[in-house]
Parts: structure tokens; sequence; C-alpha cells
């Protein structure tokens, strides 16, 4: 053998630290090992014996020398006896500009079919979330483009909202007209635990094959729970580099529900006792520990997001659901019932609510909205009467008025996918409608 061919097959090579343990147990789900020094979360390398083939896991229990290990990928092929190594590179991803307009999967890999990706700069997955005497004041618009949102449920730089939606209500269509319609100079989207089907129909489909200034980090459903929920710290570490050079950052992520569930299979795997339909407590505790890390810093950028939140059967009473509403800055509910009526988005007005919005319209535009708030109200409440006949017009005035403008109403919320309207425009459409300018 050349000395040429001898280097090249020794930079190829893997390389290990020197000590390393052994797996005594597998399982579909946990592997059991000994032999090594590791501490809760470290990054540990498994090699089989047989095939030189490897995968990387994380410890996630420790039982006196025994540890126990949860792959991030598949666990054929492996067996008793093979070793396992500590990934000195730890759990952290390499970030940097080249991302941008890339399709990634949660370790940064493209999967895009573009090239590799060079960035050196390493960034842990895990941080801890802004420092509650660090976070500046949400007093900025953010503009999505979705008349419905910015004129009625407007969105402050920082802040945090959760679009719930049954399945097929279109939330997919709502989150790609927000990220083209977003006045934002990055864009992470976090696809957790969908079919991958979804992913390129999602790029071609709802962004229409723009990725300009956007990286797509992508956990499919095929993916191991570790793999899925990683995934979603992966993409806010990545949203969290731009946002600390100063740049404010769009982050989407679907689905919480998704990210929920696979802390819910490794939890039940280690053994923790399953409480509201069958979520561990590690589920419920986990939520804050992500969407707490966006927001806006003093000194530095902000990181504006927007969580998915399926709720199966239309239930918002889901315990994910019930969850979210309680960390986040606000709801964004998509109805059934307004899509029957052919409402896009179908963003129930009256069940959403933007717990900032107060601190950063105006003070027509806040007349206006609560004006249609309360017209519309009128209209569902008297709805039936309306359309039997047993209203009669004079009998109340402003029920009257909201009957006039019924049409115009249901108009300014509903929206093309591929349309957007700035802010101003969304506002100033709706000042006029509710007739309220001072």
């Amino acid at each position: 053998m050349s000395l040429s061919s001898l280097k090249d097959r020794l930079a190829g090579a893997k390389s290990y630290a020197v000590s390393f343990g052994e797996v005594v147990k597998i399982n579909a789900t946990i592997i059991t090992a000994h032999g090594l020094n590791v501490s809760i979360s470290d990054m540990v390398k498994i090699v089989s014996n047989e095939t030189n083939k490897d995968i990387v896991g994380m410890v996630t229990e420790i039982d006196g020398k025994t540890f126990f290990i949860t792959p991030f990928s598949f666990v054929e092929g492996f067996a008793s006896g093979d070793k396992v190594f500590l990934d000195s590179t730890g759990l952290n991803i390499p970030v940097g500009d080249s991302l941008l307009g890339r399709v990634v999967d949660p370790f940064m890999r493209p999967i895009d079919g573009k090239g590799a990706i060079n960035d050196s700069k390493l960034s842990p997955i895990i941080k801890a979330p802004i420092a509650a005497m660090k976070r500046g004041m949400i007093d900025e618009v953010f503009s999505v483009g979705v008349k419905s949102i910015d004129g009625l449920l407007t969105c402050g730089k920082g802040q945090k909202l959760g679009i719930f939606a049954g399945s097929g209500v279109g939330k997919s269509t709502l989150m790609g007209m927000i990220v083209r319609g977003a006045n934002t100079p990055i864009k992470v989207v976090a696809l957790i635990g969908e079919r991958g089907r979804e992913v390129p129909e999602f790029i071609e489909k709802n962004l229409g094959g723009d990725l300009t200034n956007t990286v797509i980090i992508v956990a499919t459903s095929d993916d191991s729970p570790l793999m899925r929920k990683y995934g979603a710290f992966a993409a806010m570490s990545v949203a969290e580099f731009f946002k600390d050079k100063g740049l404010d950052v769009l982050f989407i992520m679907d689905s919480v529900t998704r990210f929920a569930m696979a802390q819910r299979e490794i939890g039940l795997a280690l053994g923790e006792p399953p409480t509201s339909k069958g979520y561990p407590p590690s589920s419920l505790t986990l939520l804050p520990q992500l969407m707490e890390r966006a927001g806006k810093e003093e000194g530095k950028g902000s990181i504006t997001a927007f969580f998915t939140v399926l709720i199966e059967g239309d239930d918002m009473s889901d315990p994910i659901a019930d969850q979210s509403r309680s960390i986040l800055d606000g709801h964004i509910v998509l109805s059934r019932e307004m899509t029957d009526f052919g409402i896009y988005p179908p963003v129930h007005i009256l069940n959403s609510v933007s717990r900032v919005m107060n601190d950063i319209i105006s003070e027509d535009h806040f007349k206006a909205v609560m004006k249609f708030r309360r017209l519309y109200t009128l209209l569902k409440e008297n709805e039936t009467l309306i359309r039997i006949g047993a209203y009669t017009k004079g009998s109340d005035e402003e029920l009257d008025e909201a009957i006039d403008k019924k049409t115009k109403m249901e108009e300014f919320i509903s929206q093309g996918a591929t349309y957007q309207e700035d802010f101003d425009t969304s506002t100033s459409a709706l000042i006029d409608l509710m007739q309220v300018n001072s």
C-alpha cells in the first residue's frame, strides 16, 4: 500500500477517545451500557463490532455504573458487546450564514442535494432562555402580511404566538403566508414530526420554492423520537445565532404537538408515569424550555415565534394546547366552521387573542378592533334569528350596522394564499370600515 493511500485512509477514519464502554442490552428505543464515566445529556457514539457502522445517542438515565442511551437513529444491526465512545463534540451544531437558503436535518447536515455546508462556529443545542431582566419591551409591530392577523391580532416584535388548529384546517397554508409576508431579514422554519411528503410540498406550494433568507430544519415522523425532540431545539439555536448578530428573526415551528409526542415516547420508554392523555410530566416541562428562548433581548435582535399546535378533534382542552396557551403571548385559533363557509385563512377572531396588541397599536386602530369584535359577536349571537327572518331591522341599531357591514367584514378577514398586504394598508382599511377616525 502506498504512503499516500494510507494517509487518505487514516484521514477518513473515525477517531475516538481511547476509553470506551460496552453495550450490555439493546431494544428498539433504549441501549443499556456500562464501562464509561458519563453524565446526563452526554453524547456518545455506538460502534458496531461487525460492520464498524456507528450511531449517535444521548445518555438519558444513569443507574450506578450502568447508563441508558436514547439513540438518534434506528438500532438495527447493533448488538450486545458493541463499543460505546464519548463524543467530544457534545450536543453542538455548526451554525452560520451559509445555512440561509438550505434545507437541513437537526445536525445541520444538508438534505436538499445542494452540496456541503461549511460552518465552523459550533453552537449548543440546549441553552438557557433569555433572562427575565434582559428581555426588551415589546413595543414594535411585527407585520406578517395577513390582514386578519395584522389588523385584528397585531403581533409585536419578539412575541410568541400559537396557531391552534385541527387536522386539515389550513395551518400549513397560513404558515406559508406568514413566512412569505413577514417583514423580517431572517426566517427559520422547523418542520418537526410531520410527514415527509409535506416537506417538498411546503417549500414548493406554500413558499413558492423561494428560500431567500430562510433556513428549514426537518425531522420527519419516521425519524427517532430524540431526533424529533432535538430538531426543535436545534432550530431555535439557529434562530438565536442570527438574533445574537442583532437581527430580527421569524421562527415558525410545526408542530409543538409532535415535539411533545416525541418526548412522550422517550419518557415512557424510561419508565416515567403517564399522566393526562398519556403524556409524562417531562412533556409538559419541556415546552417552556423551548418557547421561552424566543423573545426580544436588550442589545441584540429578536425572535418572533409562531408555534403550531395540533388540537385533536378540535379539543382546546388538550393538555399540550392548554399548556402552550399558558406559556405563549397569544393564540390564533383556526376554525373548521369557517372553512366550511369558504373563509380563508379561517382565523376565528373571537376565540383568538394577542396579549401585546393593546401596547403597540394606535388609539384609532384599537377602537376599530374593539368595534369589529363587538359587531362580529352580535352577528354570531343573532345568526339564527337573521337567517330565518325573525329579526326586524330597526330593533337594534348596532345589530343593523353589523348586518350592513357583514359582507365587507368577511372580505376583510379573507385573503388569498399568495396575496400579502402591508400593515399600514390593513389597518387603514379596518379603521375606514369601522368608521372610527378621530
